[in-house]
């Protein structure tokens, strides 16, 4: 005699999935995607096979909880796009995803590493700026043995199991600060050109320099680079770093700063009265770097949309519980040169 009350192999032919994934989901467990979760509760809702109390609390899964670890005062750029994670929070509901910050000591992977396993752990998922550092690459490996997936920002890890890379092709942008500077300089002089980086080990920052030195090579080899110093993306030392060049070399043409700290570069030319002969091209629009480009200290600067990035990262960790291709929605993140003219 059939039974009247419905069952599990009910609720699966309605559905059209097993039995199996018709009691992951009505246990709550991980491993289904949130459109089969939604087929499921409205077979057993339709069923009449759990009360209705019961049945919302299925339906309340919590939402996937990412942290993003940023450097909390070496860069203006990046605690700026932190800032913006955390007065967005109202646009990452639609995606069912829950986001927070943890600001930490810049260049120190001990610091880095320590966040990420400390506070990775209590998250679905991590987005960071990663240091070039075996440290930060074994936490990292740690968290995806422990199912927390992590997503590097800015700039990427190498030999490690992030899932995702957000951020603009660094080469790329190297070579198109090399070739700003051949049209400002004038590109059959033979000019002297220096480079500040925040720091070699950002992956970004040697990416930079080496597609910096690579357009040079290829097409303006009468370009001669005269070194390249780190400035840890500090104001202060970027100043001293910049007086330092110039008293060294008096004729030098332009400066390409390849992090942030632009302002003590600004700066320091201002002082010695460069500001208007030496072409400063560097990275990130803030209000600093904003500022510099309307005296005319800087001659443009090379950024991507932080709102675009953060978005990006978003849409990934969506994705993955979703169980969709990684990159679906993904928008292609694009580098953009602001001159004083173009000023958004």
């Amino acid at each position: 005699m059939r039974r009247n009350m419905p069952n599990l192999a009910d609720i699966a032919r309605l559905a059209g999935v097993s039995t199996a994934t018709v009691d992951r989901v009505l246990h709550r467990r991980e491993g289904v995607r949130q459109t089969t979760v939604q087929r499921v509760l409205h077979a057993a809702g339709e069923l009449q096979y759990l009360p209705e109390p019961a049945l919302e609390a299925v339906r309340a899964v919590p939402p996937t909880q990412v942290l993003f670890v940023l450097p909390g005062r070496s860069s203006k750029f990046l605690r700026m796009l932190g800032e913006w994670v955390q007065c967005s929070q109202n646009q990452w509901a639609p995606y069912h995803v829950n986001c927070r910050v943890q600001f930490i000591q810049g260049f120190d992977p001990d610091a880095l590493s320590a966040a990420l396993l400390r506070r990775g752990r209590g998250c679905n998922g991590v987005a960071f700026m990663p240091l070039e550092h075996p440290k930060v690459r074994e936490a990292v490996d740690t968290l995806a043995d422990e199912g927390v997936a992590a997503v590097t920002l800015v700039s990427d890890l190498s030999h490690s199991r992030r899932i995702a890379y957000v951020g603009l092709d660094n080469g790329s942008a190297g070579r198109t600060a090399a070739y700003l500077i051949a049209r400002f300089v004038g590109a059959k002089r033979h000019a002297k050109v220096a480079l500040i980086a925040g720091s070699l080990s950002y992956k970004a920052h040697v990416e930079r320099e080496a597609g910096f030195l690579q357009l040079f090579s290829e097409q303006y080899p009468q370009m001669q680079v005269v070194g390249l110093r780190e400035g840890y993306d500090d104001e202060a030392v970027n100043y001293r770093q910049t007086r330092a060049l110039l008293e060294q070399h008096p004729d030098l043409a332009a400066i390409y700063n390849i992090g942030g700290g632009s302002e003590g570069v600004g700066q320091a030319l201002k002082e010695a009265g460069m500001q208007h002969k030496v072409v400063f091209i560097g990275h990130g629009l803030t209000p600093d770097t904003r500022a510099l480009l309307i005296d005319g200290s800087m001659d443009a600067v090379i950024t991507q949309s932080p709102q675009s990035a953060i978005m990006n990262c978003v849409r990934i960790f969506a994705n993955l519980r979703e169980k969709r291709d990684l990159s679906a929605g993904i928008e292609a993140n694009r580098s953009q040169v602001i001159f004083r003219e173009n000023l958004p």
